[in-house]
């Protein structure tokens, strides 16, 4: 059995699904138009290593607790169509050829959940192993208190998220277990994870990953 986990944002997709998130609230009226500018200031403390995520989701997140769930989950479909057409047709294919071999997929990203999911119907994958929304009640459907439930699923964390997502598998799952397994990502802050797959493989990386890469003869993707 193998298996094959993508990086979302930058690697499966060539933008960022937070922005463009952000970009359709603001243009819906949900969201004032300064928080675009808000998102780029994490998006650029990301790229610089100094992202506190858990700010970045309550600033993200917080804001739409006052909508209905169900509002929310109508502007997810709503964005969703309007996604398709920005998906590059090469990573279409490379996410094809893994789930034509049978390999096990998942997208593994920091990206909160209800926001991430839609992208898993566009590539056909099942599994997504993001980070988790908290909710007054604790239940899925909740309403949102802008906290984060549990570990955020973000640079040392994704390998433990991983490790959860495929102990709970029917039956448990090991990382280690599998013949082969491959992550893709562009980012360094990825490397806890890229390092402990077989096949690590580097998308649009980012300077640092890329001189990584490279030193270690990992595949590289542009």
């Amino acid at each position: 059995m193998r298996l094959a986990l993508f990086d979302l944002d930058h690697t499966l997709i060539p933008f960022d699904s937070g922005m463009a998130w952000t970009q359709f609230l603001v243009a819906a009226g949900a969201l004032p138009p300064q928080a675009e500018a808000q998102y780029l200031g994490y998006c650029r403390q990301y790229v610089e290593g100094t992202l506190d995520i858990h700010a970045m989701h309550r600033a993200s997140v917080a804001p739409l607790a006052r909508f209905p769930r169900a509002l929310l989950t109508q502007w997810g479909h709503e964005h969703e169509q309007r996604l398709a057409a920005r998906v590059a047709p090469e990573m279409r294919a490379l996410v094809q050829r893994h789930l034509d071999a049978g390999d096990l997929c998942a997208i593994v990203t920091a990206t909160t959940r209800f926001i991430a999911e839609p992208y898993g119907r566009l590539f056909g994958i099942e599994h997504v192993v993001a980070t988790e929304a908290a909710t007054a009640d604790g239940t899925p459907g909740g309403a949102l208190t802008g906290e984060i439930d549990g570990l955020p699923c973000f640079r040392e964390h994704k390998p433990v998220r991983v490790t959860h997502w495929l102990q709970q598998q029917r039956p448990p799952l090991a990382l280690d277990g599998f013949e082969r397994s491959w992550f893709y990502s562009d980012s360094a802050s990825d490397l806890p994870l890229l390092e402990i797959v077989t096949d690590p493989v580097a998308v649009r990386a980012d300077p640092r990953l890329r001189a990584h890469a490279r030193q270690a003869g990992w595949a590289l993707i542009d």
